[in-house]
């Protein structure tokens, strides 16, 4: 990968593995989120969710995000709730809670999506009747977990505690393509493709859709083939899936 430039497109704040990576084997990683971070701009709801948490069984958070805004402000409120188990979709959440103190939590172990915290055993009606669920997430999203949890019996409450929005241009994309100097990306939602689509104009989309795309989950894939990418690589879950790609790709065919 030397000379290559490599766009991470993650969240700033979980950027830097990856990019450290790329820059480690040679290659120039530009950080570029394609979805911006910031607190809600109402946080009463989150602190009213935080002072009914003991009336909870399962606490949801749906990201590292979700973890970061939320479990501070209910550690500097109370302790974590003994009854209250933590739940996660991706193990990067979970390395998150424990930094805060928050162990024994569940969270799928190979998929880290919705539909894989959904077939846990534990996830299912058996294990959710009855119960209280709270979920931290960010604004919007899919409504999947909980309209799954509800159905299996579950009494649902989610919260907002981030919310997510585009950057404001995409002026650096368009000028390394221009430039013939931007050479892959790796999209690690599909929110963020669509938000990097509609930020380009007609002949960086057109730049966009031969340029290699490493992408981590089968849903971003197909909304990538249905967009017109031409270039798309599907690779394994997570951070550890992307640079397993990025490593095993045939740059000379590039």
């Amino acid at each position: 990968m030397r000379g290559l430039t490599i766009v991470v497109t993650r969240p700033r704040a979980q950027a830097s593995r990856l990019a450290g990576w790329i820059a480690e084997q040679g290659g120039e990683p530009l950080i570029f989120p394609l979805l911006e971070i910031s607190p809600v701009i109402d946080p009463a709801p989150l602190q009213a969710a935080i002072m009914r948490l003991g009336d909870y069984s399962l606490a949801i958070f749906i990201s590292p995000n979700a973890v970061d805004f939320s479990v501070p402000a209910i550690l500097a409120r109370q302790a974590w709730p003994l009854g209250l188990r933590a739940v996660a979709i991706g193990q990067s959440s979970v390395a998150r809670l424990a930094r805060y103190g928050i162990g024994h939590v569940l969270a799928p172990a190979d998929r880290f999506d919705s539909e894989a915290l959904l077939e846990l055993p534990e996830m299912r009606r058996a294990g959710v009747a009855g119960k209280r669920v709270l979920i931290f997430r960010g604004n919007g999203g899919r409504e999947l977990l909980a309209d799954t949890l509800r159905e299996r019996g579950a009494e649902v409450d989610a919260v907002s505690c981030y919310q997510r929005s585009a950057p404001a241009d995409a002026a650096p994309l368009q000028a390394l393509w221009r430039s013939g100097q931007l050479d892959a990306l790796t999209i690690s939602s599909s929110e963020g493709l669509r938000n990097l689509v509609g930020l380009l104009d007609a002949p960086a989309n057109a730049c966009l859709r031969g340029t290699p795309m490493f992408v981590p989950h089968q849903r971003i894939a197909e909304l990538a083939h249905a967009l017109a990418m031409r270039r798309v690589i599907l690779t394994g879950a997570a951070d550890a899936g992307i640079i397993a790609a990025l490593c095993s790709h045939d740059w000379q065919r590039s």
